[in-house]
């Protein structure tokens, strides 16, 4: 960071929190001459508790917030100006005195299926193991290949691929929009279907928040804001949160325009063993932010109604 910057970025430091950043820095200089001079904008680097604890699953280390806490306080505390996030990591109740005004135009929403050894799932034998730190990955594999072994699988891209040739694992699974925006979609064996495997509540999607009040941080960055985008990631995050569930519940939700301009809305919860998958849908009708998050609702309370609390875990 330097005196003279007029914007302070934060993030997470991993290679692809980075892209992320320098993506909205790069954007931002392109529109605003005033943020294209050398020094404007700063990116600091701030590790969360998903950061230092890479010997466990998630799942085990809290739930909700792992990824973005410490970037919050940073934000309320006025060490950073905004935050940019990977949406699927931010939980759907924001903390007092913070808004997510922007949402960038959404990257592809699969999951990509790496291996060295099959092209597919259906390739695989029974007993082959999939790595995956995510229970949704391991619940809905599970639910449609039971003769396969799923692992706690953690580590960034390269660590995974090492993993993969040293055969601690047949196949591990990464976001395609992680791959697209690193510039490696080559390393993808195949991306999956999302009728196969529906995404993480809006995997592919990066927000920004602020806090509340800021009025010159709003302008600068709503010039990156994408609507469409944040009609589905709403619908999402509001079926997320009338669920209720951390990342100790496999949820999975993927709400697309069809083109008569309608918004389907899909969501899926899953036991972790795999066992029992409910899923429900809706159709949205002119779609806005309102009716959006009403359908998202809608979806959410009747999964959570069908499924009973113990399918539900806080």
């Amino acid at each position: 960071m330097t005196d003279t910057a007029k914007l302070r970025i934060g993030t997470r430091g991993s290679p692809l929190a980075l892209a992320q950043a320098h993506e909205v820095r790069d954007k931002l200089a392109n529109a605003h001459p005033e943020l294209a001079e050398d020094g404007a904008i700063a990116i600091t680097v701030i590790t969360t508790t998903g950061d230092k604890v890479q010997d466990r699953a998630l799942s085990e280390i809290g739930g909700k917030g792992l990824f973005t806490k410490e970037i919050d306080d940073a934000l309320l505390g006025g060490e950073i100006d905004l935050a940019v996030h990977s949406m699927k990591d931010v939980p759907t109740v924001l903390p007092d005195g913070m808004i997510l005004p922007t949402i960038l135009p959404r990257e592809d929403v699969r999951d990509a299926f790496i291996s060295l050894k099959y092209k597919s799932f259906a390739e695989m034998p029974a007993g082959s193991v999939i790595g995956s730190a995510s229970l949704r990955r391991q619940a809905m594999i599970l639910n449609k290949f039971p003769d396969l072994k799923v692992v706690t699988f953690r580590g960034n891209v390269q660590t995974r691929l090492r993993k993969l040739r040293e055969e601690q694992v047949d196949a591990t699974l990464l976001a395609m929009a992680g791959l697209n925006r690193l510039g490696q979609p080559e390393i993808a064996t195949a991306p999956i279907a999302e009728n196969d495997m529906l995404p993480a509540v809006a995997q592919g999607a990066i927000g920004i928040t602020i806090r509340d009040g800021d009025v010159q941080s709003k302008n600068w960055i709503s010039v990156l804001h994408c609507e469409t985008s944040a009609v589905r990631v709403v619908a999402e995050r509001a079926a997320l949160k009338a669920l209720d569930g951390s990342c100790r519940t496999p949820i999975a939700a993927l709400a697309e325009f069809q083109d008569d301009g309608d918004l389907r809305l899909r969501v899926a919860i899953v036991r972790p063993d795999g066992s029992e998958r409910l899923d429900t849908e809706r159709m949205i009708n002119n779609p806005d932010i309102a009716s959006a998050t009403a359908a998202g609702t809608d979806a959410g309370n009747e999964l959570k109604e069908r499924g009973g609390p113990d399918f539900i875990t806080d």
